[in-house]
């Protein structure tokens, strides 16, 4: 498949070391590989600092309308956080030299820092489809939850494994992942256990939409879908993803207070009539950028 194939990386996104950033074919479509295939795509500081980059540059990308977000190699997405980079890590070591609340501060911003990477995902004013394959442990599930569309293959291995390294998850599982799915009890269980588990379980509970057969299938699946959404208004669209996530995390009447608000702005665009105009005529609407 020609999406499959290594492409250069784009214009303005070439000083990036550790992820690809490329046109996934369709237009407005821009495909963000983790590009660590030799350690399961694990992840290091470095790496979640580009992470953060990237997503806060795609977002104000005129150029950009939905991305694609996968990891390179067949044996996984992420093995989450690199196990031998955080043991040698200072931050995470004790010091004489720092008294508890000092350490605690020191701390605290490191992994408010942290947090901050994984949150540009949801920040991101541009749809993100994450597409999880085979290995997709730990931070896989941070990074997945962040993203507005979960799509995975038949042998993705799932799971949150914070426990198992002696910490509570805090980069943003156990915030948004309750949130993501329909079953609280299901949550806690494999949050609590670190226990692995699977596709058909995934779907069953809500935290994919879709299962494929294979990395080509999903990648496909996923290109082909950004590609639809990116066909559409984009205030249009980031729009609803601005109001879907502002739903989510408050009550109905504050949700509808806030889109009127949004959309008195949103609506003296040219959007709704190009797209009505389109249609009447019937014709594919074509969208200034934004």
């Amino acid at each position: 498949m020609a999406q499959q194939q290594q492409q250069p990386q784009l214009k303005g996104y070439t000083s990036y070391k550790h992820f690809n950033v490329t046109s996934a074919g369709p237009a407005f479509v821009v495909h963000v590989e983790i590009n660590r295939p030799a350690k399961l795509n694990a992840f290091f500081e470095a790496m979640w600092l580009e992470l953060g980059q990237i997503f806060r540059q795609l977002s104000s990308d005129p150029d950009v309308r939905a991305v694609v977000l996968s990891g390179a190699g067949d044996r996984g997405f992420t093995a989450g956080l690199d196990i031998h980079a955080a043991s040698s890590n200072n931050q995470l070591q004790s010091s004489g030299a720092l008294d508890v609340g000092r350490k605690a501060a020191q701390l605290r911003r490191y992994i408010t820092e942290f947090q901050d990477s994984i949150s540009a995902i949801e920040l991101c004013e541009k749809p993100v489809i994450v597409v999880l394959h085979a290995i997709s442990l730990g931070l896989a599930i941070d990074i997945a939850c962040a993203a507005d569309i979960r799509l995975c293959t038949r042998d993705v291995r799932l799971a949150v494994k914070e426990v198992d390294i002696g910490l509570a998850a805090d980069i943003g599982t156990l915030s948004r992942l309750p949130k993501a799915v329909g079953n609280f009890s299901w949550v806690k269980e494999v949050c609590m256990s670190a226990r692995e588990f699977g596709a058909t379980e995934a779907q069953q509970v809500g935290f994919v939409s879709q299962v494929l057969d294979s990395k080509v299938a999903a990648l496909d699946q996923a290109i082909k879908l950004a590609g639809l959404i990116a066909g559409k208004s984009p205030i249009a669209v980031q729009g609803t993803k601005e109001l879907l996530n502002h739903a989510r995390d408050h009550s109905v009447s504050e949700s509808l207070r806030y889109t009127t608000v949004w959309n008195s702005a949103a609506l003296q665009s040219r959007d709704m009539m190009d797209a009505l105009s389109a249609s009447v005529q019937k014709k594919k609407p074509v969208f200034s950028k934004l």
